[in-house]
């Protein structure tokens, strides 16, 4: 029941000096809610980030050209080697750690519609390409084994092309001629956000059967292999893999790592989460500062009541009442405002981060278009940020209310009745 009546006393205080506690919980309110902004303005910054990246391929393995340099089989060192179709195949067929693989011609052509023409990179590819680089269409299909076998001439355009050949009109079963070749639009990638690539974004490119290339260009030498492991835990062992059987192929020591370039994307995986993390400890400390800011004003406004206090606390510890007793009843104090403080904050950041909802990403990349409509970065209050920042605040409240609170419980009855 003592604590009870303490407890009450706390909150008639509070109503007593009411202007002064709501300046204090709305200070620390706009702490939390601070704090809930920019955390989940990082925790989308990395979502973001990471989408971006992985829309190359989420576990691309590119393949090119290198020179060996070890002596291997009588052989010397420094001989160039380059990749052939027929390679492809044969890790294919033998490399089972390898899940999908595609020899890949990238040319820039002259891409006619009508009266428009316009150079496009033309990626020629085997069906597998779709699995390897993480592509997804909106319309209409991708390319297909027999689509290959038979040098059917069709083609999957991407968003950014379709835009400026179409501009808005119907394309699938349409015709485009490249190189003065015709060919039939069947498919139609989504609009990627993509900050990775090796050579022109998939949005700017035109995708053909890689046997249908034969009508520009010559096909035994790709300019790139791209494969994927079966799942990511094999990658490392899959290298070897491949860089064995290459080895065998091509005559070069297995352990020549430069005789034949293979680069894992996934390598990249770490600078992008670094950088993420990076921004999210930059946000994170600077709502921290907010919170601990807060704090300060919640000491200085309990260091005045107690001074403002101090012949009312006399008459209590002159009646009896025990230091504990003064000392949780100033503490209470603290603790109401900081819970109130937190509930308002939760609330003001959830609804700031809803009404805000999402901010433009890389529009300087992409090109505002592109950016406005799917690299954006979106606001979302996780429950991780919503427990740490009321942790916090709570921790820098006690210690902020304990402090004021010890010197009340401290002081002598005497003293404290002739205080003026």
């Amino acid at each position: 029941m003592v604590w009870k009546a303490v407890f009450e006393n706390a909150l008639a205080a509070l109503r007593f000096y009411k202007r002064r506690s709501i300046i204090t919980m709305v200070s620390l309110a706009w702490a939390v809610a601070s704090f809930l902004i920019l955390m989940s303005y990082g925790d989308g910054f990395h979502k973001a980030m990471t989408i971006a990246f992985r829309s190359i391929g989420q576990e691309l393995i590119l393949m090119g050209d290198g020179q060996t340099s070890l002596q291997a089989g009588g052989m010397r060192a420094g001989r160039a080697i380059r990749l052939e179709y027929k390679d492809a195949e044969t890790i294919r067929e033998n490399v089972p750690f390898v899940a999908a693989i595609s020899p890949e011609l990238m040319k820039n052509a002259s891409i006619a519609r009508g009266t428009r023409e316009k150079q496009y990179m033309i990626r020629a590819v085997a069906p597998e390409y779709e699995r390897i680089r993480n592509m997804k269409l909106d319309a209409g299909r991708w390319l297909t084994a027999d689509d290959d076998r038979y040098q059917r001439r069709v083609a999957v355009i991407g968003a950014s092309v379709y835009k400026e050949l179409f501009k808005g009109r119907p394309f699938l079963g349409e015709e485009i001629t490249v190189n003065s070749v015709t060919f039939t639009i069947i498919g139609r990638l989504a609009t990627k956000v993509q900050i990775a690539n090796y050579n022109r974004p998939d949005n700017e490119c035109i995708f053909i059967p890689y046997q249908a290339a034969s009508m520009f260009w010559q096909l035994r030498f790709p300019d790139v292999i791209v494969w994927a492991p079966i799942v990511p835990g094999v990658t490392d062992k899959a290298i070897e893999q491949v860089r064995e059987t290459m080895a065998g192929i091509h005559r070069f020591s297995p352990k020549d790592e430069k005789a034949v370039f293979i680069l894992p994307f996934s390598k990249f995986t770490s600078i992008v989460d670094g950088m993420s993390i990076a921004l999210k400890i930059l946000l994170g400390f600077i709502g921290t500062v907010t919170l601990a800011i807060g704090g300060v004003g919640l000491a200085n406004i309990m260091y005045t009541s107690v001074l403002e206090r101090t012949t009312e606390i006399g008459v209590q510890k002159a009646l009896g009442a025990r230091r504990r007793t003064v000392l949780f009843q100033f503490l209470s104090e603290a603790v109401v405002i900081v819970l109130l403080g937190a509930v308002c904050g939760v609330t003001l950041g959830v609804a700031v981060a809803s009404a805000v909802g999402s901010l433009p990403f890389l529009g300087a990349l992409m090109g505002e278009e592109i950016a406005k409509e799917h690299g954006r970065i979106y606001f979302e209050v996780k429950a991780s940020s919503i427990l740490i920042s009321v942790g916090v605040l709570f921790l820098v409240g006690l210690i902020a209310g304990m402090l004021p609170a010890l010197r009340a419980s401290r002081l002598d009855p005497i003293k404290a009745l002739h205080y003026e």
